[in-house]
């Protein structure tokens, strides 16, 4: 089959790879029927994420039909159309069943590589470095799903490929982020980055009840999406002061949450971003903490502030603004087993509208010049989708 790999820092091929089989008997194969780029995708591209192959298949984000089942899955069938998330769930451990499936205790088959940093492992995530399990990815023609029962979740008619493609990662994480904010009716959100997450996490929490949500970014289009489809208040970083924009909106209160929906990449400005990017090129830490910081800043007293971005390490994190002024910090990968009826409910509804991110399509043969678009952010592109 032929699929996208990376093969070193910002070399991407799509090649004739072997096509995946069953492994175990909890297994099903997917016949791909979209998948696309995602934000964190970057930070493999880049070499900020370790223990990648030469070969190693990207895309973690995706949806298709099942063409071939494990003999002891029980509720999936071939010709099945499903969405799948992005963080593999066994469905039987402590963590899965308490909701917090990308913890997983079963299916990383590399935790010692994660144990010696983290203490403990993650689950395994499609294509993601050996670190996060080695499995291979989606932007492929075909992708091989472990545990099918539990992650594989059949679309409902009324919902499109394309919505249903950003439930496998964008849609989950964003609302993730807003439940973790614990939103109450009058509340006002800020969300940094307009990004497929920030815009996922902007529109669940108005479906939570916030009154205003503010979405913070420098692209034009990113943020009249923002404004037009979702309904947010727009801010620019670059034209206004983000803290005192924020005072004079919540009549100098604060928000009552922030998201951070950027992660270790972020665009700043100023001296602090020239030391972070510094420290990044000679690889002294992993992340730039623009965002962040603005956030912990920013957030009222005694608010919530919900970290999406992925990051690694940071330089400078001010811990002592987060406890003095006595924020709660909630922060996790995606449990998207956790949250995909609500999703697929929501986007039955027309509540949750996904398919506006969709702004590039590509073959999957072109997919190295759609992630140069969507990592250069070129002709407005919030993300590329690739049909195999």
């Amino acid at each position: 089959m032929r699929a996208l790999c990376w093969n070193g820092v910002n070399d991407l091929r799509v090649e004739t790879v072997g096509d995946p089989t069953i492994v175990n008997p909890h297994d099903v194969i997917l016949k791909v029927g979209l998948t696309t780029t995602c934000g964190s995708d970057l930070h493999v591209i880049d070499g900020l994420i370790p223990s990648m192959e030469e070969g190693d298949i990207l895309g973690h984000e995706f949806m298709g039909e099942v063409v071939e089942v494990g003999p002891d899955v029980k509720n999936i069938r071939r010709g099945d159309r499903v969405v799948v998330p992005s963080f593999i769930s066994c469905g039987s451990c402590w963590y899965c069943n308490h909701g917090l499936t990308s913890c997983c205790d079963n299916t990383n088959p590399n935790a010692h590589m994660q144990e010696k940093i983290l203490g403990y492992p993650t689950a395994g995530i499609y294509a993601y470095s050996h670190a996060f399990g080695g499995y291979a990815g989606s932007h492929a023609e075909y992708v091989r799903v472990p545990f099918a029962d539990n992650d594989c979740f059949i679309v409902p008619e009324t919902v499109s490929d394309e919505q249903a493609l950003f439930l496998s990662d964008a849609a989950p994480t964003g609302y993730m982020g807003a439940d973790f904010c614990n939103i109450h009716p009058g509340d006002t959100v800020a969300v940094w980055g307009c990004g497929g997450v920030g815009l996922m996490a902007a529109q669940s929490a108005y479906l939570m009840g916030a009154e205003k949500v503010i979405a913070i970014d420098r692209f034009p289009e990113r943020l009249a999406m923002a404004r037009d489809i979702v309904g947010a208040i727009p801010l620019d970083y670059t034209k206004v002061d983000i803290y005192e924009a924020l005072l004079e909106i919540t009549g100098g209160r604060g928000p009552d949450s922030c998201i951070d929906a950027v992660g270790m990449e972020a665009h700043g400005e100023g001296l602090e971003y020239a030391y972070d990017r510094t420290k990044q090129a000679l690889k002294m830490h992993t992340d730039i903490g623009a965002a962040l910081r603005q956030a912990i800043r920013a957030c009222r007293k005694g608010g919530t502030l919900a970290i999406l971005g992925v990051y690694g390490m940071m330089d400078k994190f001010p811990l002592g603004v987060a406890m003095n002024k006595g924020l709660t910090i909630r922060t996790a990968q995606q449990h998207g087993q956790t949250y995909m009826k609500r999703l697929l409910d929501h986007a039955a509804r027309g509540e949750l509208r996904t398919d506006f991110l969709a702004t590039h399509r590509f073959s999957l043969e072109d997919a190295p010049r759609g992630y140069e678009m969507f990592k250069n952010k070129e002709d407005g592109c919030v993300r590329a989708v690739f049909k195999p």
